[in-house]
């Protein structure tokens, strides 16, 4: 079904103040910005922007949504892929991860650690909430296969093996982005890989895969 003229132009405006959010957070912090600033770049009346979003952490989720579907799709890509040992896609997803982020250094400088946040306590319904369930689920899969061609020890349920993934490439990422930059942030996700992959990995699937895979990134929505 066609959207209507106004369904299609409330889109639109809500894209704008989308990519006007990003930009203004990625130029200064998200304590820094305010709605009318907002609203402002926009090129919108600043009630438009409170009739799409009540604040800017409303703001926040939806990007937050975007970051998640993204990541998302990048698991795909590693499920879509049979071929390669389950390390050296563990290891892709550190680099990606990495390059990710340094690329955009200063949008997810600010609102990395409000995105962090936000992910404690996301309710299930909402949209941000069903990307991260989704990516959650695509990385235990992915981890649950590992382990069912005996790369990864399964002495461990794979979903503990997901989280123990998340709480190190997030602090990698968080401490990099706020508390240390010296150094290649890829460098530090392919040191933080080879951690992971030391307390899991067997020996044999180790043999096999000690380079990093590229993936394609997924396709994205463009702002």
């Amino acid at each position: 079904m066609l959207k209507s003229r106004r369904q299609q132009s409330r889109a639109e405006q809500r894209q704008r103040i989308l990519e006007a959010a990003r930009s203004l957070f990625g130029e200064r912090s998200f304590d820094d910005v305010t709605m009318a600033d907002i609203a402002e770049l926009a090129g919108v009346a600043r009630a438009t922007v409170f009739n799409h979003f009540p604040g800017k952490h409303a703001l926040v989720e939806a990007i937050t949504e975007d970051v998640l579907a993204y990541w998302a799709g990048m698991l795909e890509h590693a499920l879509a892929d049979q071929a390669t040992a389950t390390p050296a896609l563990v290891r892709a997803l550190f680099a990606h991860m990495g390059e990710g982020i340094a690329h955009y250094y200063r949008f997810y400088r600010g609102v990395f650690r409000e995105i962090a946040k936000l992910q404690v306590g996301l309710e299930e319904g909402s949209g941000a909430g069903r990307a991260r369930a989704v990516a959650l689920e695509r990385l235990t899969r992915l981890l649950a296969r590992g382990q069912a061609r005996g790369e990864l020890r399964a002495d461990v349920e794979a979903i503990d093996i997901a989280r123990a993934f998340e709480s190190l490439s997030n602090g990698t990422l968080n401490q990099w982005l706020f508390d240390d930059a010296s150094g290649a942030l890829e460098q530090r996700m392919e040191r933080a890989a080879e951690i992971f992959l030391g307390a899991v990995a067997l020996g044999h699937a180790e043999a096999r895969s000690a380079t990093v895979v590229r993936l394609p990134a997924p396709p994205r929505r463009r702002r």
